[in-house]
């Protein structure tokens, strides 16, 4: 195949290519791996809680799951305008963004609802759901990326 060889104790979410993702290689690989672990349980157990909250009778529109999915893509825009623009603690994005937020959102859950609505027979909303979660998902990344760059940016958010 040629090229080099990877490393794997690269963490595959770190962009060599960005400054402020290098200094999370500097952490003790257990140090990440107990945010991680710390950030998915609170991330999970605030999901658990809206799906909880959130009743939805069957063959209907999963809205908890679609809410907590484009939420947490919001967030994640945000949390990565954040640690582009500033300087974090390198336990930062593991906490946030692959423990809690990682946590938070679920893709197995968005395939499992879809699926249950196919059985039902619910094809339309089940395709819709299936659109919708992607599109409401990556738009809400950019909103959130975008936004927090642009208040970071303004002179309000350089006294900050």
């Amino acid at each position: 195949m040629g090229g080099a060889v990877s490393d794997r104790r690269v963490d595959p979410d770190v962009d060599l290519r960005v400054p402020a993702d290098r200094t999370e290689l500097a952490a003790h690989p257990a140090a990440v791996l107990g945010v991680i672990a710390a950030g998915g349980v609170l991330g999970a157990l605030a999901r658990a809680g809206v799906q909880a909250a959130v009743p939805r009778p069957p063959g209907g529109f999963p809205w908890a799951t679609f809410s907590v999915n484009v939420t947490g893509c919001l967030l994640i825009g945000v949390l990565t305008a954040v640690l582009t623009a500033r300087t974090a603690h390198p336990l930062t994005r593991p906490l946030l963004g692959v423990g809690v937020l990682g946590g938070f959102t679920t893709f197995s859950a968005y395939a499992v609802d879809a699926q249950r609505l196919l059985t039902a027979g619910a094809v339309g909303t089940s395709l819709v759901y299936l659109a919708a979660t992607v599109l409401g998902a990556l738009a809400a990344v950019a909103v959130g990326d975008t936004v927090t760059t642009r208040l970071l940016a303004s002179p309000a958010g350089e006294d900050r």
